[in-house]
């Protein structure tokens, strides 16, 4: 048994556990929900104009992004992991190559039971190409473990438990929750997506999901869904990270990037601080 001092000293721990717990959960909720700011000048003009400007032109995305890599015909709860792990593999990686290990994993059974009983260094041979295959490989097999465990072989349904699962950021979050779930709230912000919002000035930021937390405290959510695919297609096809196309594009006479171009007296410039990946999540 315990004495009354230790006792107090327990229970005092345990409040200060709940209270920890509690701020934390505020920092997250206020993270995804930045301050308003006012929209960027034609924004919704250009955005039209890069739409038009897809359709037609097939880009990686459209035959190989994550969203048609998840086989359609299995059960919902499979089809959920397929769409997760689909994620998972993308970052950092082309969508080709994604793709392919995909193909490789659905091969092998991609499902919770058969990744579950499967060794490490058997899932490293099978996504052998992507980006950061050894850590991803040890993440998708412990993901695996903990949605049978703690889901009952079902993915989470919130952001905030996608987002605890290892090797998932919010970026894979984001677009799991609109993809596998049927759920958009948020916005999937990957290297094409930062690039090009920080080329037409619609924010200032160094990373993703900077980008993204900018982008959510103007964009209208009624196209929070929309705007990942529309601009990846973008970047993987006119809008590249090297040597954009600009005297191809239509949206030039809208494009702040396009203007400091002519003011420099130059025909293209490069972005050291994004790379040329067509990862499309």
């Amino acid at each position: 048994s315990y004495s009354f001092c230790t006792l107090l000293c327990i229970m005092s721990r345990k409040r200060e556990a709940g209270k920890l717990a509690a701020t934390n959960a505020a920092k997250r909720q206020c993270a995804k929900l930045p301050v308003s700011k006012e929209e960027p000048k034609d924004w919704l003009k250009l955005y039209k104009t890069v739409e038009k400007m897809r359709v037609g032109v097939e880009a990686p995305v459209d035959t190989m992004g994550c969203h048609m890599l998840a086989d359609k015909k299995a059960p919902p709860k499979v089809f959920r992991f397929q769409q997760l792990v689909a994620l998972m593999l993308s970052s950092q990686t082309n969508d080709k190559v994604t793709a392919a290990a995909m193909e490789r994993l659905k091969n092998h059974g991609l499902n919770l039971n058969t990744i579950s009983g499967t060794s490490e260094e058997e899932l490293k041979k099978i996504i052998y190409g992507v980006g950061f295959y050894n850590n991803k490989a040890k993440y998708i097999k412990q993901v695996a473990d903990i949605l049978l465990e703690k889901y009952d072989g079902d993915t989470p349904t919130t952001i905030d438990d996608i987002l605890k699962l290892p090797g998932v950021g919010p970026k894979m979050g984001y677009l799991f929750m609109q993809v596998g779930l049927g759920k958009t709230e948020g916005i999937g912000v990957d290297v094409h997506v930062h690039r090009i919002c920080n080329r037409f000035k619609w924010v200032n930021t160094n990373n993703p999901e900077k980008t993204r937390v900018a982008l959510q405290s103007w964009l209208p959510q009624a196209y929070w869904g929309s705007i990942n695919k529309v601009l990846v297609g973008f970047g993987q096809t006119m809008c590249f990270a090297r040597n954009p196309k600009c005297n191809e594009c239509k949206a030039t006479t809208l494009c702040a990037h396009y203007k400091d171009i002519e003011d420099l007296g130059s025909d293209s410039s490069t972005d050291s601080s994004t790379d040329s990946s067509t990862d499309s999540s």
